[in-house]
């Protein structure tokens, strides 16, 4: 990941922080819970290794192919399962992945002369914001907003025991709802970053 390498790590604690919970929730819930879980779980882990600073810890050479390979299945996976959210989610991923590739090949463009200044145009080759990065910029915008509203109590729940356990299951919702808030917030300044 470009950028100031505190960005880089806070998104790291972000996502593994997301992650993790959604890890931890894999083997409770309904079938339909825990796939969305395990879907949750791995997006959050993935972002938060690909969010590594490249000045901390140099990724290896393959590792954007491996992100491509690992996203590009999880897609397939989505898009059969009828996941559309998952399905953008991977798209991400793995569009990201593929500009790590095109990222790695700049250095070696720029050492080439002038010629080597057309790598830094993005996957595009004309400059600017790509046309598929600004699709995803504008989904995680839509997504973390309608999320966020969601979270917003609409009434209180009830007195006694059967109020207590509603709360309870509420409360679940709303921090797996926090977590898909905190990591589109997440996969939107990684978009930023290309």
């Amino acid at each position: 990941m470009h950028g100031p390498p505190w960005v880089g790590w806070l998104l790291v604690l972000l996502c593994v922080a997301t992650g993790g919970y959604c890890l931890s929730r894999v083997r409770t819930g309904t079938v339909a819970q825990r796939v969305e879980a395990r879907g949750e779980a791995l997006m959050g882990l993935g972002m938060a290794v690909m969010a590594v600073p490249s000045s901390a810890v140099p990724m290896p050479s393959w590792s954007a192919w491996a992100f491509a390979g690992v996203f590009g299945a999880a897609g397939l996976w989505a898009l059969a399962h009828r996941h559309p959210h998952h399905l953008v989610g991977s798209a991400a991923m793995v569009h990201m992945a593929l500009a790590m590739t095109a990222m790695t090949a700049v250095p070696a463009a720029a050492s080439a002369g002038p010629a080597g200044h057309a790598a830094h145009s993005g996957p595009t080759g004309t400059g600017g914001l790509p046309l598929l990065t600004g699709l995803l910029l504008a989904y995680y915008t839509v997504f973390v907003l309608v999320a966020g509203i969601r979270l917003v109590p609409v009434r209180a729940a009830g007195s006694g025991p059967a109020g207590a356990l509603a709360a309870a299951r509420g409360v679940r919702r709303e921090v797996l709802g926090a977590c898909r808030v905190a990591m589109g917030i997440g996969m939107f300044a990684m978009l930023l970053t290309l």
